[in-house]
This record gives structure tokens, C-alpha cells and sequence, in this order.
């Protein structure tokens, strides 16, 4: 966390903190731990997701290029004001999460119009982390009912339920972060104001000023949005029937062998990579003119943001993989079962293994695999529904899993160019009222009965 925040390469520090634990616990175990679990989980996380990362980058930067961006922030000022900037980068990345797209595509998606709407509406740049964070990374990824991001996708296995479970304490939470999590932004925008600190200057990764004088029709412009979240959705009920839940790749080649693939693991990865290609497809044939001149340059340093981001997560995955695999770990998780009240429980162990390994689904992973039977003996103990338990698992997830070395944390400050010196007490904050908002939730469990 520390090198992290003074601004260090994660892909150079993540593995020496690793084995440096590593190292303390058994030295012989340093070398098999760092090519049997450390780069084991990194690569497999690279195969698995740097596609995404790639093409969200490449349509976020199409969409930068085409001059849709501006647009879109030309309408939003138009239609709800300068005061409501926050707000409507809020929504958007909302409406996009709770659509399925992943939470690093709508960092790459949104940032663009992101910092057009903040300089034209003279609000700091630093504060674009913490409002995307608001919008992508907390009511809409595990707290609505319904949402299909993973976090709330992996509880379903442990308790049997649906991604629908208890869905009034979801709204409920999902209330009370969108409520608190917007005066908390306007607040220090203020404050920004009152010291007459602007946009910013001499700021990094700044998007490609649109130099056409007409802007493209606004809703042309947010097509392409709408057309990933719809085609994601389109493509994850499709992808099962066209592959079933087991698909073997068999090539006729010398030496070629069978290819296994589980569809259910991979479907929703394949779903968001179709989404993107179309989406981008729509922007180029749709914006060939104002692209044609910038599309290789721009295409270019979209990849090569993309491989630095993917690096940087696929790292902080990879270190949690050792974490988890150290005895002290299981120590950390056996001193949480002596909390006695099963929800509170549930929600300060799932939190604190997902800040230990800076993942809210690596976390929840572990909490649930290691400590699902037990929660769910207690809670049935206390006629305690398993909705309830989904739920508060799923929120807690996404609360402390966000500290300075949470491989999403580390994207987003990547893609804004801005540094955890400058935007993390920003996102922190949100942090903070996200993990308050499942003890809010427990508590309205408690006084009313009503899930």
C-alpha cells in the first residue's frame, strides 16, 4: 500500500511484498510460491482479462476521437447545468455498470467525456477518481438487486440463492451510498471553489481535444454506450446456447491438442468482448471522417494504457494469491469468527480479507470458501434468511477491498493520469461510506424484519 501510494510500480513492488512475506514465513518456499502462485494467478488473469482491458481502452479512446464524448457533455450542461456535472458522470457510469459492462471498461469508456465535463464546468480534475469510484465501483456493482457484476454473482454459489436476493436491503443501501456519496462530492467541490482551485494545469493522459466545429448529434453520440450495455446483455444469454455449459476446441494440426473451456466461467468475459468490438465498430463506421487522421495513434497509446493497467491488476492478483496461501492468513480469518453477532461477522470478515488482498471478489472468495458452512449454521441458528446473507456479503465485498493497492484503484488513477497523492483521499471517502452502508443495512434488517 505504501509504494503505491507514493506512486510506485506496482508490477515491480506487488512481488517483492509478496515474497517478502513469503521469505519471513519459510525462505525455501520463495521461489516455488513466485512461479506456482504468483505468476500462475498474474498470467492466468491476463489471459483471461487483458482483452477487455484492451478493447474498453480502444473504445473509450474511439469514442474520445470522435468527438462523442464532447457532445455528450455538451447536452448533459445543456440539459441539467453546471451544478449537476458530478451527478451526470455518476449516473453514466452507473447506468453502464448495472447494464453489465465491467467496471474497467466504464473507467476507460467514461473518463474522456469525464474530463471534458470537468473542464468546461471548471471542477479540479482530481476529483474525477472519486466520482467515477461513486458511479462504477459501489451502489451498481453489488448493492442493487439484479446487478450482474461478480460480486454479487458469487454469493449466489454459496447460499443458493439468486442475484435478485433480499433485494429491499439492497435498494436501501444503494440509497443511502448514492445520497451520501453525492454530498460528500459537492462538498469539496465547494470547497474547490472557495479557494478558486480550477480544472488544473500541466495535468497527464489528458484526452485528445476535438478540433471539428459541429459536435455529432448527442444521441448518436451515446449510442454506442447503450449499444455495449445492451449487446452484453444480448450476448451473455446467447453465448450458453450456442456453446452449452462444456465446450472442447479440437484442431486437426500436428501435435494439436484438445481444448477444454467450462462456458459458464468464460461466458460473461466473451459477452463484454463482443459488446466492446461491436461498439467500437458502430463508433469507427459511424465517425470514420474525424477519426481517420488520429485512429493509429490513438489506437496505439490505448493499447499500450491498456497493457500498463492490466499489468498493474493482474500484479495486485497475483500477490493476493500469495497472501491467501500463507498461514497467516488463515489466522487472520479464524481471530473474525469470534465476532458473535453472524451478520456483523460475515461483513467485517468478507471486508477485511478483501483490503488484505485488495480484491473484492478474491476476498469474498476466500471469506465465503473458508467460512460459508459456518455462517450459515449461525445464521440459521438466528432465523437469519440466506438472502440476508448474500446480500451483506455482497456489499461488504466492495467497501475496504478499495485501499491504494485495489487493482481497480490502480487503473483508474492510471487511466486519469492522476497519481494516490492527488485523488485516493477522494475515493477513500467513498470507500468509507460504502463499507458504512452494510452496517445500514443491517440495522434496518434488524429493526424491521424486511429483506
Amino acid at each position: 500500500m505504501y509504494v503505491a501510494y507514493k506512486g510506485h510500480s506496482v508490477v515491480l513492488f506487488a512481488p517483492v511484498a509478496a515474497l517478502l512475506a513469503v521469505l519471513l514465513t519459510d525462505p525455501t518456499l520463495v521461489a516455488p510460491m513466485y512461479l506456482g502462485v504468483f505468476m500462475d494467478k498474474m498470467v492466468n488473469f491476463v489471459k483471461l482479462y487483458f482483452p477487455v482491458f484492451m478493447l474498453g481502452a480502444v473504445f473509450g479512446k474511439v469514442i474520445e476521437l470522435s468527438g462523442y464524448s464532447k457532445s455528450i457533455v455538451s447536452s448533459v450542461v445543456g440539459a441539467i447545468g453546471h451544478e449537476r456535472a458530478m451527478l451526470a458522470i455518476v449516473v453514466v457510469c452507473a447506468i453502464l455498470t448495472y447494464g453489465g459492462v465491467s467496471l474497467f471498461v466504464v473507467v476507460f469508456a467514461v473518463y474522456p467525456f469525464a474530463a471534458e465535463l470537468f473542464r468546461q464546468t471548471h471542477i479540479p480534475k482530481r476529483l474525477i477518481p472519486g466520482t467515477i469510484a461513486l458511479g462504477a465501483f459501489t451502489f451498481t456493482m453489488d448493492s442493487l438487486p439484479g446487478t450482474p457484476q461478480i460480486q454479487n454473482i458469487i454469493p449466489t454459489s454459496f447460499f443458493q440463492t439468486s442475484t435478485w436476493a433480499a433485494p429491499w436491503l439492497g435498494v436501501v443501501g444503494a440509497i443511502f451510498i448514492f445520497i451520501v456519496g453525492m454530498l460528500y462530492l459537492n462538498w469539496q467541490r465547494r470547497r474547490a471553489e472557495a479557494t478558486g482551485e480550477d480544472y488544473g494545469i500541466n495535468l497527464a493522459n489528458e484526452p485528445e481535444p476535438f478540433s471539428h466545429e459541429k459536435l455529432p448529434n448527442p444521441i448518436l453520440a451515446i449510442t454506442p454506450l447503450f449499444l455495449v450495455g445492451i449487446l452484453n446483455y444480448v450476448f451473455t444469454q446467447l453465448v450458453p446456447v450456442l456453446y452449452g455449459t462444456k465446450y472442447e476446441l479440437t484442431m486437426t494440426g500436428i501435435g494439436a491438442k484438445p481444448v477444454p473451456f467450462e462456458v459458464p466461467k468464460v461466458a460473461a468475459i466473451w459477452a463484454v468482448e463482443a459488446a466492446l468490438l461491436m461498439g467500437i465498430l458502430f463508433v469507427v463506421i459511424t465517425a470514420w471522417g474525424p477519426i481517420r487522421e488520429k485512429f493509429a495513434e490513438g489506437a496505439k497509446s490505448a493499447v499500450a494504457g491498456s497493457l500498463l493497467a492490466a499489468m498493474n491488476t493482474a500484479s495486485e492478483y497475483g500477490f493476493g494469491g500469495v497472501i491467501a496461501a500463507l498461514p497467516g492468513f488463515l489466522v487472520v480469518a479464524d481471530a473474525l469468527r469470534a465476532i458473535p453477532n453472524p451478520l456483523i461477522n460475515e461483513a467485517v470478515t468478507v471486508t477485511a480479507l478483501a483490503g488484505i488482498t485488495g480484491s473484492a471478489s478474491g476476498g469474498m472468495s476466500i471469506a465465503l470458501a473458508t467460512m460459508a458452512t459456518h455462517f450459515i449454521e449461525v445464521a440459521n441458528a438466528a432465523g437469519i434468511p440466506l438472502e440476508v446473507l448474500h446480500r451483506v456479503a455482497s456489499m461488504a465485498s466492495g467497501g475496504m477491498d478499495t485501499l491504494p493497492h485495489n487493482g481497480a484503484v490502480i487503473t483508474l488513477l492510471a487511466v486519469t493520469g492522476l497519481t494516490h497523492m492527488q485523488s485516493y483521499k477522494d475515493i477513500f471517502a467513498i470507500t468509507v461510506i460504502k463499507t458504512s452502508a452494510v452496517f445500514v443495512v443491517i440495522a434496518f434488517y434488524y429493526l424491521t424484519g424486511i429483506y
